[in-house]
C-alpha cells in the first residue's frame, strides 16, 4: 500500500529536496507551501498546494479537506522556520540590550506556534497502524546544550517547539497509537536561512539539501517506534533535550 506523505514548507530549499526523497521512495506526497510552488524534478505522484497564509483558520480548512477525501497521513514533515528576516526586524541577537518585542514574537510565531497548530489538527488525519510526525528543530534548541549562551529568540522558540513536540507525542500514542513524532537537527545546510552564517562552516560541514533530506529520511526511517519522541541530529545521534 503506497505511503501518503504531506511536507509543509514545500517551497524551501530543504522542504523542496525532502518533497523529492520521499516522492522517489513511492510514496504519494503533498506538497504543502505558501506559493504553491512546484519542481521539475519531481514526480507526478506529487500535489502541490498553496497556503498564503499558515494561520490556524487555513491550517484547520487543509486538514478538514483532507479529512472529508478520506486521507489518512503516514509521514509529515513540517520544515518552517525562520532565523533571520531584514523585512521583519528578526535576526539572532548577540546580548541581551539585542532582544525586541517584535522579534521575538516573530521567531515564537513562526518557530513554535505554527507547527503546534498543525500538530493541533493533524492528529486527526493520520494513519493509526504506522504515522510519524517530524519537525526541524535545531541543536541550539537543546536546553541543556547550551555552553555559548545568544540567539535568545531562536533557542528560546526551538526550545518551545521540541516541548510542544515532545507533549504532542504522548498525547498521539493515545488517540493514534502508532504513532513517532521527531525533532530533527538538519546541521547547516546551503539554503536562504544559514546563508548571512556560512562563513565560520567548514565546508565538509555545510550540507546540501539533498544529503540533508537523505539523511532525514534514512536516519527517521530507522528509528525505535516503541519510544514515542525522540530529538535527533543529521548523523542519525541522540539531542540532549
Amino acid at each position: 500500500m503506497t505511503n501518503k506523505t504531506l511536507i509543509i514548507g514545500a517551497s524551501g530549499g530543504i522542504g523542496r529536496a525532502i518533497v523529492k526523497r520521499y516522492a522517489d521512495n513511492g510514496d504519494e506526497v503533498i506538497a504543502v507551501s505558501r506559493s504553491g510552488a512546484t519542481d521539475d524534478s519531481w514526480p507526478n505522484t506529487v500535489t502541490a498546494k498553496a497556503m498564503t497564509e499558515h494561520n490556524e483558520t487555513n491550517i484547520a480548512a487543509f486538514v478538514d479537506e483532507l479529512k472529508s477525501q478520506g486521507t489518512t497521513l503516514n509521514n509529515v514533515v513540517i520544515t518552517t522556520g525562520v532565523l533571520q528576516n531584514d523585512e521583519l526586524g528578526v535576526k539572532p541577537e548577540k546580548r541581551l540590550e539585542d532582544m525586541n518585542e517584535s522579534a521575538l514574537t516573530s521567531y515564537f510565531a513562526v518557530n513554535s506556534i505554527i507547527p503546534a497548530l498543525w500538530l493541533k489538527y493533524l492528529v486527526n488525519v493520520m494513519d493509526k497502524n504506522h504515522s510519524t510526525v517530524v519537525c526541524l528543530s535545531a541543536r541550539v534548541g537543546s536546553i541543556s546544550d547550551n555552553g555559548f549562551g545568544g540567539w535568545y529568540g531562536y533557542r528560546a522558540s526551538k526550545a518551545a517547539l521540541n516541548m510542544l513536540v515532545k507533549t504532542a507525542s504522548i498525547e498521539y500514542k493515545r488517540r493514534v497509537k502508532n504513532a513517532m513524532l521527531v525533532c530533527y537537527h538538519p546541521g547547516t545546510v546551503d539554503t536562504g536561512l544559514s546563508k548571512p552564517f556560512q562563513k565560520n562552516v567548514a565546508a565538509k560541514k555545510l550540507f546540501t539539501p539533498e544529503f540533508t533530506a537523505d539523511q532525514l529520511f534514512t536516519h527517521v526511517s530507522k528509528l525505535d517506534r516503541d519510544q514515542i519522541c525522540h530529538f535527533i541530529d543529521w548523523d542519525g545521534e541522540v539531542v540532549t533535550w
